[in-house]
């Protein structure tokens, strides 16, 4: 067996094992809002529906909320639940919008192995949409790096009005 063929048959391996175990609609199931693909489909622009229940990733610096520098409250653009406050976001340099803390209960984590290996991603906790990943090179008090798609949130300017919770 060449080295080739033997880096193959692992990242198979690899990728074999990151396959999820139920269904996408199962996984759904476990959120507060639950709502089948297809109804996520309608409600959200491809771009947003790609990211949030898809896993995809927008590319580096496509963002306007990059550089939102406004006092605010960044949420969920799926189902509007608030997950950062403007006061916990920072220039990473990532082209990303970044922030070092969410807002508490805001969001969830899992284990994603798409690069092969192991990343901590994180979605929204109400709906189950994909936000980013979280990284430990972040500045302090927490040292962590909340790396989000920007289409997957939605920015509300401190005093305007919070949207009403998708239901």
């Amino acid at each position: 067996m060449n080295r080739r063929h033997w880096i193959y048959r692992v990242s198979g391996l690899l990728a074999s094992m990151a396959l999820p175990v139920a269904p996408a609609a199962a996984a759904a199931d476990k959120f507060p809002l639950s709502k089948p693909r297809q109804e996520w489909k309608k409600l959200l622009p491809p771009d947003a529906y790609k990211v949030l229940f898809e896993e995809a990733t927008e590319p580096s610096g496509s963002s306007p909320l990059n550089n939102e520098k406004r006092a605010g409250t960044f949420i969920c653009a799926a189902c509007n639940q608030p997950l950062f406050a403007s006061a916990h976001k920072y220039e990473s340099g990532t082209g990303w919008p970044s922030f070092w803390q969410p807002l508490a209960g805001a969001v969830g984590t899992s284990t994603d192995f798409k690069l092969i290996y192991p990343r901590t991603e994180y979605h929204c906790s109400r709906c189950g949409g994909h936000q980013g990943h979280v990284f430990n090179d972040g500045p302090q008090p927490t040292g962590k790096r909340y790396c989000n798609n920007g289409v997957a949130l939605k920015f509300v300017v401190e005093g305007a009005a919070m949207p009403a919770l998708l239901t």
